[in-house]
């Protein structure tokens, strides 16, 4: 029997002894119930990847790598789990368009306080970013994912970029 009939078979099944132990009472036909089987066995790609990534005050994200898929809005929420403040810890998440050199982004956004740590000449390397924030703080922002490949994404905060860093992989839609 092939993947796709046992698929059917299981569900089948599965709503006959659901429907036997009183179910929902509900009178669906064989045919919905068929239609029902068949798109649940299909990969649903959601308009909107919902993603959340901490910072920690040891200089730390919880994930180096995040996933999406090309063409999704992506809600991005970054979480400060610690404790020191903004001053002395902040953090922030930014997504840099690829082959931007991220050496060169860091050094330059130690000097960028009053743009939140990106640099003004350096803008047009940047496909998002959060707020920074201190302990204890989240934000979000929504954004689309860009074309199919792999991203850098760093904490700009000064001196956070060398370990604060991951890897944005966009999968094809």
């Amino acid at each position: 029997m092939n993947t796709s009939k046992s698929t059917f078979v299981i569900a089948f099944l599965t709503s006959i002894i659901l429907a036997g132990c009183g179910g929902s009472g509900s009178t669906e036909s064989t045919e919905s119930t068929e239609t029902a089987a068949i798109e649940s066995t299909e990969e649903v790609v959601s308009d909107t990847a919902y993603l959340v990534i901490e910072g920690n005050d040891l200089m730390q994200f919880n994930l180096d790598k995040l996933e999406v898929t090309e063409g999704q809005t992506v809600k991005l929420t970054l979480k400060h789990v610690g404790q020191m403040s903004v001053e002395a810890m902040g953090h922030n998440w930014v997504l840099l368009q690829s082959g931007t050199d991220k050496t060169a982004f860091g050094m330059a956004a130690v000097s960028a306080r009053e743009t939140a740590y990106i640099p003004e000449d350096m803008k047009e390397s940047v496909i998002a970013n959060t707020d920074v924030i201190g302990g204890g703080e989240e934000t979000t922002i929504v954004f689309d994912a860009p074309k199919m490949g792999y991203y850098d994404f760093i904490c700009s905060f000064p001196g956070h970029w060398g370990v604060m860093q991951g890897t944005f992989v966009v999968q094809p839609s």
